[in-house]
């Protein structure tokens, strides 16, 4: 197994495709530490345990400083210098147009998917570069190029993860640090499958392999950059969306697309 004696570090790991990482790098053979603010991690932490791999978790909001720094000395001392970091920490339910947005609800999700990153990656990119070795990956979205309809917070901090990641790899590339970007299109999650019907099937059909993505699709893809054998992949913006980056995809029902500009 490609990742044996590796620890592993993964966000927003209770469910969909972060725990479909958790559970491929431990496939893979590392020991696997989380950290979310959903109980069911510790359900994500058992499968990892099922696997024959060490598991933790903490509970955590990636958005503070404080608890992240905390959060990952206990991860290290019951596992390990973590040597792997996969982003994947997000919130979705900011939805609402640009004019309507609550500036509280942008904040929080600069917090969560953009800062929460950047607390993650300070917390262990020091010894990472001490030993030698490090592979972070950034869960980013097509809509970090293309916007997405009514929700300027979600691209906003998509497309800021993009930049994070090149000024990363830029700066510790010759200390055997990687980092990347996974940019995942419509993916069969559970707020994906939420999503109203109507709107959903709109975007499956501008897919040119007309289907939703599967979380292990994008799982594998993340367990092969944090291998010895992607040592030379750095800063990439890696698509999987079955092609839907080639087309403008607008997540936005007839009646919202057809319509007048929106109040205010």
């Amino acid at each position: 197994m490609g990742l044996d004696g590796r620890i592993a570090l993964v966000s927003g790991a209770a469910r969909g495709i972060g725990r479909a990482i958790a559970l491929a790098l431990a496939s893979d053979g590392a020991d696997v530490g989380l950290i979310d603010i959903d109980a069911g991690a510790e359900e994500t932490a058992a499968a990892v345990r099922g696997l024959h791999r060490r598991s933790c978790v903490v509970r955590a909001d990636v958005s503070s400083a404080e608890e992240i720094a905390a959060g990952v000395a206990t991860i290290v001392a019951e596992l390990g210098s973590v040597d792997l970091l996969v982003n994947n920490a997000g919130i979705v339910n900011n939805i609402a147009p640009f004019a309507k947005m609550k500036q509280a609800a942008w904040e929080r999700e600069i917090g969560v998917n953009l800062t929460g990153a950047f607390n993650l990656a300070r917390a262990v990119i020091g010894p990472m570069a001490e030993r030698g070795f490090g592979r972070i990956v950034n869960i980013s979205s097509v809509a970090a190029r293309g916007g997405l309809f009514n929700q300027a917070g979600y691209s906003a901090t998509k497309a800021g993860l993009l930049g994070l990641t090149h000024t990363i790899a830029l700066e510790y590339a010759r200390f055997g640090v990687t980092c990347n970007a996974v940019l995942p299109g419509l993916i069969g999650t559970e707020n994906v499958l939420g999503m109203p019907a109507e709107i959903r099937e709109q975007a499956v059909a501008q897919t040119p392999a007309r289907r939703l993505g599967r979380p292990e699709e994008i799982a594998r893809l993340v367990a092969f950059l944090c291998g010895e054998d992607a040592g030379f992949i750095n800063g990439a913006e890696i698509d999987i969306s079955g092609g839907g980056h080639l087309n403008t995809m607008v997540l936005g029902s007839r009646k919202e697309l057809s319509g007048g500009p929106p109040k205010a």
